[in-house]
């Protein structure tokens, strides 16, 4: 039903002004600015989250586009230490240039890449569309090889290809290997992906199960109660927990702020009744926090392929008390 009304609601977001998005979007976009996301971590601080703060926008049209980019992680991760925040850094390749201008593209993230493991802070290769997938893990391998190994990739389970790559990357990669596993928020062809929500969440499920029987660290993306009911019997057959020590052979590489073999990980403004529930468990709770320009267009895209968070938006009209990140 919440899908249904959902679809409903999406429908109308189109035709309605543009300060009424924005309005909306706050709960789930941090701001245009580095010093609110900074302002909308410390606040989620007190909650035990820690956090992977995304500069929205993705494919660039040419490579001066880039320089904004550089520049903007530059300064997000000097606010990060300055600001003594438990926080990691998550980009597009496609931001960088590297569907411009591959060598170009790659110096670009190697630069910032080499500048976050100088303040010891990790960095997640965001998945986008299909036509990335290759040249977003072939990135993550490439830097892997030069020695910078604070780097990590991700997944999206509804993708047929996902089970291979992991098993790919993990044969490459050892206990070095760092995945967020997602269901994806790309609408696919059906010819290479799931396009139904059962079969995707099966999916997903078994994406994570690999991960967690392989030496990865695995980061847990999901707001759908199916997939964390799934992730807390894996845990617990794989004998993996808040309070235990990773029990797996060769267990992944140990990183600052990172949790026992795994973590859960959740979009800002999603769920925050269930990551509390999380964090109280013992878990290490992740959030998810994007800021820039480019809200309009993130929002747009979020309600669009995720119909059951237009619901949770259309709530927030409804019943603005409940409006809490």
């Amino acid at each position: 039903m919440s899908r249904l009304l959902g679809r409903m609601v999406v429908g109308t977001m189109p035709l309605m002004p543009r300060f009424v998005i924005k309005w909306v979007s706050r709960r789930y976009v941090a701001g245009t600015k580095i010093s609110e996301a900074v302002a909308v971590m410390k606040k989620l601080s007190d909650e035990g989250a820690c956090f992977t703060v995304d500069v929205l926008g993705e494919e660039i049209t040419n490579l001066d586009e880039a320089e904004f980019f550089i520049k903007e992680y530059n300064d997000l991760i000097e606010a990060i230490i300055a600001e003594d925040i438990d926080a990691n850094i998550s980009i597009k390749p496609t931001a960088f240039g590297l569907l411009i201008d591959r060598e170009k593209g790659l110096q670009n993230i190697q630069e910032l890449l080499v500048k976050a493991k100088e303040s010891d802070i990790f960095v997640r290769l965001d998945m986008e569309d299909h036509r990335a997938t290759d040249d977003t893990i072939e990135v993550c391998l490439a830097m892997h090889e030069k020695g910078l190994t604070n780097i990590g990739v991700v997944l999206q389970g509804r993708l047929f290809r996902t089970l291979e790559d992991i098993r790919n990357i993990c044969n490459k990669l050892g206990p070095a290997a760092d995945f967020r596993i997602c269901k994806g928020i790309y609408l696919e062809p059906d010819n290479i992906a799931h396009t139904q929500y059962r079969p995707i969440i099966d999916a997903t499920n078994e994406c994570l199960d690999l991960m967690l029987q392989s030496s990865s660290y695995v980061g847990i993306a999901t707001h759908d109660i199916p997939v964390i009911k799934h992730a807390l019997a894996s845990l617990e057959k794989q004998k993996m927990g808040p309070t235990l020590d990773d029990p797996r052979e060769n267990p992944p590489v140990k990183r600052r702020g990172k949790g026992p073999g795994y973590e859960f990980q959740m979009l800002l403004g999603v769920r925050g009744d269930l990551r509390r529930k999380l964090h109280k468990d013992g878990h290490r709770t992740r959030i998810y926090i994007p800021y820039g320009e480019r809200w309009y267009e993130y929002s747009m895209r979020r309600l669009r392929e995720n119909p059951t968070v237009a619901w949770h938006v259309a709530k927030t009209f409804l019943m603005p008390w409940k409006n809490r990140r």
